[in-house]
């Protein structure tokens, strides 16, 4: 037996150091090496020229000094870092040192050439190393004979596997190459939703140039590091020190715009009216960009709408706080905290203008109506402006508070354009405005802001009962987060990596920008001019249906006439409202929990009541009763119910197939008088848009739905009239009866009653 075992043992160690020499390279193995030789030949001959057009696209505008040093500094440090990574796994003898080391710095470097989702970025980055590889090796070993007297076997598993790499690259090729799948369902586009016959014309289009000339300057710090803001006939401003909004601030971006965070400029673009005035005065700003890519010159077709109709217009910019990939170190050494910055930068505009304003010879001296002020953002910005808004009612900056605040401008008006949120909160609370217009835009299609962070600040609004004021928020299926600024486009983000994208689905610019203008013009003329008939484009889409382009919309709307029964925000007891003393009520419901607001990434800020039925013959009817407290009501008998809903079923696809969710609105007074109507009879409840912005069949690699809530609102003097017995001033329930769709599911805030109908 112990011989045995001795031979056993000896066959053992005999067989691990066989393997031990094929793991080692062993020269019976040499064959390999030229295969290892033409995958790094081919990897690096595709990844250079890939990794160099990047460099163009995040760094080109800088000049080619600038831009071969941060795209050669950049791969000499993916180089260092790879190399040590190569080196830590040389001990496993697996593959040649060099090509592991050329391959993780491959993938790193298709990482940043195509930034985007991660998945996407991960597995284009590891299928194009490996078909390269692949590739390389099989072609290089072939060119240098490795193959003459390979068995058969050995070369047709190597033709094969040759083509079959070719064919991945070609067709990854042309997917790459693509727009996507154009094919986008509006089964339920606005003319179709919203017929012509309901909506007679009583205004004129918003977006038509108006009557007046428009007259056209810039503005800027002495010395401005763009040469137009310093032109012939620019007026001149200080630079302010905004050190304490931002940190981080590099020493190459000083070099690169010529100042610090303590002298930063206030440039602007404007558009005015040639007219006597005073005009309202409407201040836009962008978003984050490549900071040398201008982005405030991408405004200019609202600057010119707005002037034409009587408002001065100003862009200004903040390009300076943008993502700078060089001055950045490639996101190694980021600016950090600029939000506060963006906001406060807007209202030391409004000081120069009303500086401006009050400066006997200045050109706009009488020419702006400070006390009705409009702030428009984009992306950041649409963040920005609220913060600027809440800036201008504090007394303090809450970071440090001994630096003051005495601003207080007559800023009326707010507008989100695809706007962040919650990227800067003061004193770590959520922006609050109170007693402000605010209008929301947001795009189903956006592959920056994927979410409508918008809505969270919609739900922030507050109104304290004086004044007349309005919010609204509008969902626009095929819009993007570019498009809505010219000099950003179709492309949501930087270089390369738009090319995982789905912008074949896009609508097109030109539609979006009409939206907008139609959108933004509409609620600057209701809000600043005070022409309230166009308050109702807010209320029902469907006023301004032969305006706006003919995609889908999700719009939603509430007002400072309108008090507040329930939001769902206040706790966690589902039985009662808002307002004190009133009961929720529930009977026959498969579902029924109060809870945040899912969205795509998050749960939102803003809670809603989750109702769901499934009705069964004989069963009672599911239903969910909202019951007004006792004693003096104060409603009206021209009020109306209003609230919000929105579809959760997210396995409905817009095919127009599907069943549009209908119930009924059932109202009863204290003597229990009844009446009730379809909540179709106010508009349609549309099912949540799909958005899939990255290409098939990748699709649903991201989320594709979330629910947008839409008004409806209902006239008490309706419900009059289908029982002349029911007293709208003595109403006490309002009950949604799930009787006329079998199952679904849905969600409701924002419960109230309006003052007055419109």
């Amino acid at each position: 037996m112990a011989n045995t075992e001795l031979e056993s043992t000896k066959r053992t160690v005999k067989g691990l150091a066989w393997f031990a020499q094929i793991m080692t390279r062993n020269k019976r193995f040499a064959p390999l090496a030229p295969g290892w030789k033409g995958a790094m030949i081919l990897l690096a001959a595709l990844v250079c020229p890939i990794f160099f057009m990047q460099g163009y696209f995040l760094i080109g505008e800088r000049g080619l000094g600038d831009y071969l040093t941060g795209v050669v500094l950049f791969m000499l440090a993916v180089a260092l870092i790879t190399g040590v990574l190569a080196g830590l796994l040389h001990w496993a003898k697996r593959m040649p040192t060099r090509y592991v080391w050329l391959a993780l710095a491959s993938f790193c470097l298709l990482i940043v050439s195509f930034i985007g989702p991660v998945q996407l970025m991960l597995a284009t980055a590891l299928s194009m190393v490996a078909a390269f590889s692949l590739l390389g090796a099989i072609l290089f070993r072939w060119v240098t004979g490795a193959y003459r007297k390979a068995k058969t076997i050995a070369k047709v598993t190597a033709v094969s596997a040759a083509l079959a790499a070719i064919a991945f690259i070609a067709v990854g090729g042309c997917w790459l190459a693509s727009g996507g799948n154009a094919e986008l369902a509006k089964p339920y586009r606005l003319k179709t939703m919203k017929p012509a016959d309901r909506y007679p014309a009583a205004m004129e289009n918003p977006a038509k140039p108006g009557p007046f000339a428009v007259k056209t300057l810039t503005y800027g710090s002495a010395n401005s590091y763009r040469k137009e803001f310093n032109a012939k006939d620019s007026l001149v401003t200080r630079q302010v020190d905004g050190s304490a909004f931002v940190k981080n601030w590099s020493s190459i971006r000083t070099h690169t715009f010529g100042f610090g965070p303590e002298a930063m400029p206030l440039n602007g673009h404007v558009w005015y009216p040639d007219g006597a005035g005073p005009f309202p005065l409407v201040v836009i700003a962008h978003g984050n960009h490549v900071a040398t890519e201008y982005s405030d010159v991408g405004y200019a077709y609202l600057g010119n709408l707005l002037a034409s109709r009587g408002f001065i217009a100003v862009s200004i910019d903040e390009n300076f706080l943008n993502t700078s990939p060089y001055d950045d170190l490639f996101m190694l050494n980021v600016l950090e905290k600029e939000n506060p910055a963006r906001g406060w930068l807007m209202l030391q505009h409004l000081k120069v203008w009303d500086g401006w304003n009050k400066a006997k010879g200045n050109p706009f001296y009488g020419k702006a109506d400070m006390s009705r002020i409009a702030l428009i953002g984009h992306s950041r910005g649409g963040e920005a402006v609220s913060v600027a808004a809440a800036y201008n009612r504090l007394s303090a900056y809450p970071e440090n508070a001994n630096i003051k605040f005495s601003y207080n401008f007559g800023i009326r008006s707010v507008v989100s354009i695809a706007g962040t949120d919650g990227q800067y909160k003061p004193a770590g609370q959520p922006t609050v405005l109170k007693d402000v217009n605010y209008l929301a835009l947001q795009g189903s299609h956006d592959m920056d802001v994927s979410s409508f962070d918008g809505a969270s600040q919609f739900s922030r609004i507050r109104y304290t009962g004086s004044g007349d004021y309005f919010k609204s928020s509008v969902y626009m299926h095929g819009a993007n987060h570019g498009q809505f600024n010219t000099v950003w486009g179709r492309t949501d983000g930087a270089g390369l990596g738009n090319k995982l994208y789905n912008i074949a689905q896009l609508i097109p610019q030109e539609e979006q920008l009409q939206a907008a203008k139609v959108l933004i013009s509409s609620f600057l003329e209701a809000t600043l001019h005070e022409k309230k008939e166009y308050g109702a484009v807010f209320r029902d889409l469907g006023h301004a249906r032969e305006w706006l382009p003919d995609t889908m919309y999700i719009s939603n709307y509430w007002d400072s006439k309108t008090a507040l029964v329930a939001s769902f925000d206040e706790d966690a007891d589902p039985g009662t409202t808002t307002l004190h003393g009133g009961r929720l009520v529930g009977e026959g419901l498969k579902e029924w929990k109060e809870e945040k607001v899912e969205m795509k990434f998050a749960p939102a800020e803003y809670g809603a009541v989750s109702l769901s039925w499934e009705r069964a013959p004989g069963a009672r009817l599911p239903s969910y009763t909202v019951v007004l407290p006792g004693g003096e009501s104060g409603i009206r008998s021209n009020g109306a119910i209003v609230f919000s809903m929105a579809d959760r079923d997210d396995k409905k696809k817009a095919s127009g197939k599907n069943e549009l969710v209908d119930l009924t609105i059932r109202v009863e007074d204290k003597n229990g008088s009844r009446a009730e109507l379809p909540l179709s009879s106010a508009g349609s409840l549309l099912p949540m848009f799909e958005g899939k912005i990255v290409k098939w069949p990748f699709a649903s690699a991201l989320p594709i739905k979330e629910p947008v809530f839409q008004n409806f609102a209902f006239r008490l003097a309706d419900f009059k009239k289908i029982n002349p017995s029911f007293q709208p001033e003595q109403l006490q329930k309002i009950v949604f009866a799930f009787d006329k769709t079998d199952q679904g599911t849905v969600l409701i805030r924002d419960i109230g009653i309006r003052s007055g109908s419109e």
